[in-house]
């Protein structure tokens, strides 16, 4: 049975306006890099470190954050979270030393973890058995981020300096931590445990020795690393290797953004009626399709209109099998949403880091290595399901 909420309409929305937190402080300064490298007298290497810096620190703040969202007050989480990440983009916004400010990246993510990793567990909660239909509609959301941010950024760079994407993402906490302020977002806490190391330990064993979830999880990681693989490939595939322009780039990226958005709108309407493990096969069943293509696309001399179209539904697939892995994992863990968030956070990050060193040990010179990484994921996805799907036969 759904519970409604008090805030009603508003409710989802302010969720992900907590959730957008890490995918705005990602891609709003992407393109301020090189400004930031010149005004703080360092190399754009350098710079590009803020962003590891920013992912490690948010992967912390999931880790500690995680169980304590299980034991107290969401709503004084997230305050604490929002109010933490605002000062810190302040501070990031005047500091003029590249060490202070990779560390203050480290602080911005750790706080921001704090705010977003209440959020799937009180979906879990408002939703119930249909936790992905929630889920989706939050995606869909906090996807505009990634579509928006890079050319807000721009923009902000073209008309003040890089410093005002810090103070923007400061004003954008301040106004989402005003709106936690006059409202609760608190679920029912089942764990009155002292906090301690065993506290964190017992509540990490709950989850990670749960052999019913364990595929899904793997499933859920498989499809993250095929996303950050996605974001890190696409520019050297559609500028180097097809020689777009950066203005035909921004649109193909947001197309194939906008496809994953619109994989999370019809997992929305057709959730409830098939089931979060049938929406996740039909997903796997896109993204081996499209999968499939993309790398015969990248043996022949393809169009990059039909490349960019193929890449698109395989987004889409993506949307589907994240959301609604994610769904069945929090569904298992009623009482452990915040740790089974936290796990989920933190294999999503750390396999997206893997992403990096392995597309530079391949040194692609054509599309072949993403499009060879993209169906390798899609793979893993299917064989973690498929035994999934053996251990439930077994357990009937």
């Amino acid at each position: 049975m759904q519970h409604s909420h008090p805030l009603g309409k508003l409710f989802l929305p302010l969720l992900a306006s907590i959730v957008a937190l890490t995918p705005l402080a990602i891609d709003l300064y992407l393109p301020a890099m090189v400004a930031i490298a010149q005004d703080l007298n360092t190399s754009l290497e350098q710079v590009q470190i803020s962003l590891s810096s920013y992912l490690a620190g948010y992967a912390l703040g999931m880790l500690i954050f995680g169980p304590l969202a299980d034991r107290f007050s969401r709503t004084h989480l997230a305050r604490f979270g929002l109010f933490g990440f605002a000062i810190s983009s302040v501070l990031l916004a005047v500091t003029t030393n590249i060490e202070l400010f990779n560390f203050l990246r480290i602080v911005q993510a750790f706080t921001g973890a704090a705010a977003s990793v209440v959020v799937p567990g009180i979906i879990r909660y408002y939703y119930q058995k249909d936790t992905a239909k929630g889920m989706s509609y939050v995606t869909m959301i906090m996807m505009l981020a990634p579509l928006l941010a890079p050319s807000i950024g721009a923009a902000l760079m073209l008309m003040w300096h890089w410093s005002a994407i810090f103070w923007v993402l400061a004003a954008y906490a301040f106004v989402v931590l005003a709106c936690c302020l006059y409202s609760n977002i608190d679920v029912p806490r089942f764990n009155t445990s002292k906090i301690s190391m065993a506290f964190f330990l017992k509540n990490y064993r709950q989850v990670l020795s749960n052999k019913h979830c364990r595929m899904d999880i793997l499933t859920s990681m498989a499809a993250s690393f095929a996303f950050f693989c996605f974001l890190t490939s696409v520019p050297f595939v559609y500028l180097d290797y097809f020689s777009v322009s950066e203005q035909l780039f921004g649109i193909l990226f947001a197309l194939n953004v906008m496809a994953l958005m619109f994989g999370n709108f019809l997992n929305t309407r057709l959730v409830p009626k098939l089931g979060s493990r049938q929406m996740l096969n039909i997903g796997l069943a896109i993204g081996l399709i499209t999968g499939t293509t993309l790398i015969i696309e990248s043996m022949l001399p393809t169009n990059i209109w039909v490349f960019a179209s193929t890449v698109a539904p395989l987004m889409m697939s993506l949307g589907i099998i994240a959301s609604n892995a994610d769904a069945l994992i929090l569904i298992a863990f009623e009482e452990h949403t915040g740790t089974a968030t936290a796990v989920i956070g933190t294999l999503r990050f750390g396999s997206g880091a893997l992403v990096g060193p392995i597309l530079a040990l391949l040194e692609p010179t054509n599309a072949l290595p993403f499009s060879a990484l993209m169906l390798s994921a899609v793979l893993l996805c299917c064989s973690y399901q498929l035994i999934q799907k053996s251990r439930i036969k077994k357990a009937e």
